[in-house]
């Protein structure tokens, strides 16, 4: 590990269209103690090509590796690929779809630097949208996860214009995966060791909840997270718009999934809480039974596709089990802890 490096772990697939605007943000970061990882997915477009002729015109002042899959293994799977192989104190998850402001990694730093809390595990930007036009537009994408009672979680302010009312510097539930900074020894603590192999991020969920199931597994250490304002981003995101609170709304959205995103995502939030779940505090919440109902009579109702997703939870609950029993065995604070921030 290198002390005061950022190693921005950029992961793609297929994405020829954000490519060059994504790096040309990395490029112009104010603060040089940087180490680029570009993990390409088995892309079947120029993403590639792009990528490495924008590395050829801009001759990067730091260094810059590729590594090519063959396939697409998840996000999951790629992040961790790059985690592994990166050395730096500080670890950027990076969406291809993101652009960065050119003081991002610099207010970072700042911040870990400056801070006395030791526990500090990640930070989220103030991610605001990119428009169908590639061009960023005043309406925030996320400025860290909340988590409600009945365990439904979004991305805080999704979907409002900004009016400047998350301009507070301030202790969140996680951050998001499109551009969360992790400090590395929170990751090599957070880690997961199962079939010999090791996962920060949970390689079974392949996409979708994966960054909300690391948040919760750190809250459980012990860990912290912050939001930043002053750090910066636009992210183009692919599912979801708004952050919507009643049914009639939350169901409005889900519309707008597709069959493969609604399938992975009912299926990862269950695999989550049996990883991360605290039993008493669940039994507690008789608003998560009520919703817990209706989602499983919606989905049996309503969504064919998404069914498939009760085979898989018989077959992975198992497994599931065998890594919730490593996060409670070094689970350190009390359900006091986490049930603060359920609102």
């Amino acid at each position: 590990m290198q002390k005061d490096l950022f190693s921005i772990n950029l992961l793609t697939w297929n994405g020829a269209k954000f490519i060059e605007g994504c790096l040309r943000s990395v490029f112009a970061q104010t603060y040089s103690r940087i180490e680029l990882l570009i993990i390409d997915s088995g892309s079947e477009d120029n993403t590639v090509a792009l990528a490495q002729e924008s590395i050829k015109n801009t001759n990067p002042r730091f260094p810059v590796r590729f590594i090519r899959l063959e396939k697409n293994l998840g996000f999951a799977a790629g992040h961790n690929l790059g985690i592994r192989e990166s050395q730096g104190e500080f670890v950027l998850l990076l969406n291809q779809d993101v652009v960065l402001s050119s003081d991002f990694l610099k207010n970072a730093q700042k911040f870990f630097q400056e801070s006395k809390n030791g526990k500090v595990a990640s930070l989220q930007a103030k991610t605001r949208r990119i428009g169908r036009d590639l061009l960023p537009i005043d309406i925030i994408d996320s400025t860290g996860f909340q988590i409600f009672k009945n365990r439904r979680i979004i991305n805080r302010g999704q979907g409002e214009v900004d009016k400047g009312q998350y301009e507070k510097e301030e202790e969140i539930f996680g951050a998001d995966g499109a551009v969360p900074v992790f400090r590395r020894q929170a990751l090599e603590d957070a880690k997961i060791e199962i079939s010999g192999r090791v996962e920060y991020l949970d390689e079974n969920f392949f996409s979708y909840k994966e960054d909300i199931d690391l948040a919760w597994r750190l809250r459980l250490l012990g860990w912290k997270s912050f939001y930043l304002p002053r750090m910066q981003a636009w992210h183009a995101r692919g599912s979801g718009e708004s952050a919507a609170k009643n049914y009639f709304s939350i169901i409005q959205e889900r519309l707008k999934l597709s069959q493969f995103s609604k399938y992975l995502s009912f299926r990862n939030q269950r695999l989550m809480q049996i990883k991360n779940e605290i039993a008493w505090s669940l039994l507690k919440s008789f608003r998560f039974i009520f919703k817990e109902i209706a989602s499983w009579i919606y989905v049996l109702l309503f969504e064919r596709f998404t069914r498939k997703a009760f085979g898989d939870l018989k077959r992975m609950a198992p497994l599931a089990w065998e890594k919730r029993k490593q996060i409670m065995a070094k689970k350190r604070v009390s359900s006091a802890e986490i049930e603060r921030w359920l609102i």
